[in-house]
């Protein structure tokens, strides 16, 4: 059975993913991340599909992890994959994010290929102010969007922004009112979609390959230290 918390579709080679917890503001668990990395592992060796947007439901895109629980090795290991596999799939990935676009929600959108964020979204990172580390490579992908300086400010104040600044920040491509982010998000596939996807591939292949060199070295990082700082504060 399709796990309940994702929501998937496809139309007209369009995969649209959809985080399905909106009583939790689609804070991820590990059943939701499990099952996002399972459908873009799924839809990178598919032909059938040429675009992937991933969307959340209800009154935000993703509140970050569920904090109802402790962190576990397993959640780690899952919001990595779960990065890797958006950086790395062969299709473009489009994020229309709204609401409250949090932690690890956050990084995800900081991995797709082109953002849209409605104009209710806010943006935070709030992992220092928590004593815990950012993940999703994000070490590499908001320096390269944003500059060093700005992505330190970020991260280590952890202050609240909305989606103009975001699209002045270059963090997200544009911003739109939240009836239309559906409509806008989905053109904008439409547009990814029409083209040749060997072409697409290769776009994508390149430009992170020079533009994000050190993405999976971010990712090893990040994990390294998030691992170092959860012994530090159990006394290890």
């Amino acid at each position: 059975m399709p796990d309940p918390t994702l929501l998937s579709s496809l139309d007209a080679g369009v995969l649209t993913l959809t985080l399905n917890r909106p009583a939790k503001l689609n804070a991820l668990d590990n059943p939701l991340a499990a099952a996002l990395l399972e459908a873009l592992q799924a839809a990178a060796a598919d032909p059938d599909v040429r675009v992937i947007r991933l969307r959340g439901n209800g009154r935000a895109f993703c509140a970050g992890r569920d904090i109802s629980a402790p962190p576990t090795e397993r959640d780690l290991e899952l919001v990595q994959a779960v990065a890797v596999a958006i950086v790395r799939s062969p299709q473009p990935v489009v994020a229309a994010v709204h609401g409250w676009t949090v932690g690890a929600g956050f990084e995800w959108a900081m991995d797709a290929d082109v953002v849209l964020a409605a104009d209710d979204a806010r943006f935070k990172l709030p992992e220092a102010s928590i004593g815990v580390f950012v993940t999703g490579g994000l070490v590499a992908t908001l320096p390269a969007a944003a500059g060093l300086a700005r992505a330190k400010a970020l991260m280590l104040l952890g202050e609240v922004f909305g989606a103009r600044q975001a699209v002045e920040w270059g963090l997200v491509h544009r911003a739109v009112p939240l009836d239309q982010l559906d409509e806008a998000s989905m053109a904008v596939c439409r547009q990814l979609a029409a083209l040749d996807p060997t072409v697409v591939a290769h776009y994508k292949r390149v430009l992170n390959a020079i533009g994000l060199d050190r993405f999976d070295r971010a990712v090893e990082a990040e994990s390294n230290t998030t691992r170092s700082l959860a012994k530090s504060s159990t006394g290890e």
